[in-house]
Order: structure tokens, then sequence, then C-alpha cells
């Protein structure tokens, strides 16, 4: 077999890239910045000046410098052949249609995609509850960048209410105490709960609360999706499988 390289590049065999916060969190096992966390290699490009309280601001959907900055580690990615691009925020929503019509190579910033999923697999009746770093803004990307007409079918709660969540993701205190957040999350989803009973899926809009989805789904034995959902079946679509076995 004979294979050919295009200039410039350097990198092979890693199917997604990952654009990273210009972040300051310890990333653990299960988390989107933890390369431990896939069964298959991932790339990662660091958004130099895109910092977590950029990415919170009230005012995300007017940071048009923003847009460029990401657009350009996008195309870092690219130029390493990666197969398709995600993130590790899904407030990057809000660049989800300018960075698609701007590359060539597939891309899906936000584990806030699978909404319009889990609404066609669960019953009209139902809602979904939503965890997210910052619910104060959230319901802006779903309304603006998800073109929502209204939010009746989501419950939203912000982690940003919780201390230890907040100090290590929000505030970036550098130290991050998982049993702690773990109490946190679950917490977060019992109280959404006692707002509305008719709960049909939970979806964590941040990409560190992956670790977390086994113990939400273990209390409340309801579907959890995620980014590591989310990248796990985009992986699937490009990274294809020959299938051997029996008949």
């Amino acid at each position: 077999m004979i294979y050919t390289v295009e200039k410039g590049r350097v990198c092979f065999g890693e199917p997604i890239g990952i654009l990273m916060l210009d972040s300051y969190t310890p990333f653990i096992p299960g988390d989107v910045g933890n390369a431990s966390t896939y069964d298959f290699p991932v790339r990662y490009e660091i958004v130099q000046g895109i910092t977590v309280e950029r990415m919170l601001s009230d005012r995300l959907h007017e940071d048009k410098e923003a847009l460029d900055i990401v657009l350009n580690a996008a195309r870092n990615l690219e130029k390493q052949g990666v197969r398709a691009i995600t993130s590790d925020c899904g407030f990057m929503m809000v660049f989800q249609n300018y960075l698609k019509e701007n590359l060539k190579t597939p891309v899906f910033l936000s584990s806030l995609l699978q909404l319009p999923f889990i609404f066609s697999i669960i019953p009209n009746s139902k809602k979904v509850a939503i965890l997210s770093a910052n619910g104060d803004t959230l319901d802006k990307v779903l309304l603006k960048d998800l073109k929502m007409k209204s939010l009746d079918q989501v419950i939203i709660k912000g982690l940003q209410e919780k201390p230890h969540f907040n100090d290590a993701i929000v505030v970036e205190n550098g130290v991050l105490d998982a049993c702690k957040i773990e109490e946190e999350m679950v917490e977060a989803v019992g109280e959404c709960l006692e707002q509305e009973p008719n709960i049909g899926a939970v979806l964590l809009e941040c990409s560190v609360m992956p670790p977390y989805g086994k113990a939400v789904y273990d209390n409340f034995g309801l579907p959890v999706f995620d980014f590591y959902t989310m990248i796990n079946y985009m992986c699937s679509a490009v990274v294809k499988k020959n299938f051997q076995g029996i008949m």
C-alpha cells in the first residue's frame, strides 16, 4: 500500500480534534480534556485567549473577535488531518454555524447539539433537564443558536450555584474535589425533579460533567447525554469498523 501526505502535516491517526479553552482546571478521566477518556486517539488545540470567563459572559454573542480566533484554531486541527472537530465547552454552540460553513471538516462543538435528538426519542409530554456550568446565560444559546422557539420543554440548572463546582470550574482555583462535585451533580438533578417530576432525560452541557454521568443515572434511572456520548457517536461516523464474525 502506498501512502501520501499533505505538506505541513506531522500527526496521524487522530480522528477527533478538540478545541480547548484557555483554562486552568484539572481534567480527570471522563473529562473531555483527558485523553485517557477515549478508546481512540484525539488531538487537542488550545484556543489562546478564549477563557472560561469569556465563554460564560452574557455578551458572548457580541464577541466577534472570538469567531476568527476559534476558526483559526479549528483550521490548525484540520491541517493535521482530524476527521471531525469538537470542543470542551457547550457554550461554543455560538460558533457552530460559523465554523461549519468555513471548514471542510465536520464540526460538532457543543453537547447541546444532542437536544433535538433527545426530544425525538422521549414522549412529547416529557421535559429534558439541562445541567450547565452557567444556567443564567444558557437560555440565549438555546433560543438563538439551537433555534428553539421556547424553553417550555427544558429545565435548566446552573452548577455555578454549587460551591465546589463553581470554585473548580468557574473560578478555576486549580483544585477539584470529584466526590464533592459528584454529590452536587446528583443534588442538582434531584432539584430539577422536585421542580418538574416529568423529566425524561438529562443533558450535561459542560465538558467536565461526563465523569459524574454514571452517578446521575444510578440515582435516577434517566438516560444521560453529554460530550462523551456525542464524541463517541461522531467518531463512529468518521471511523468505520470492518465487521468480522460468524454466521
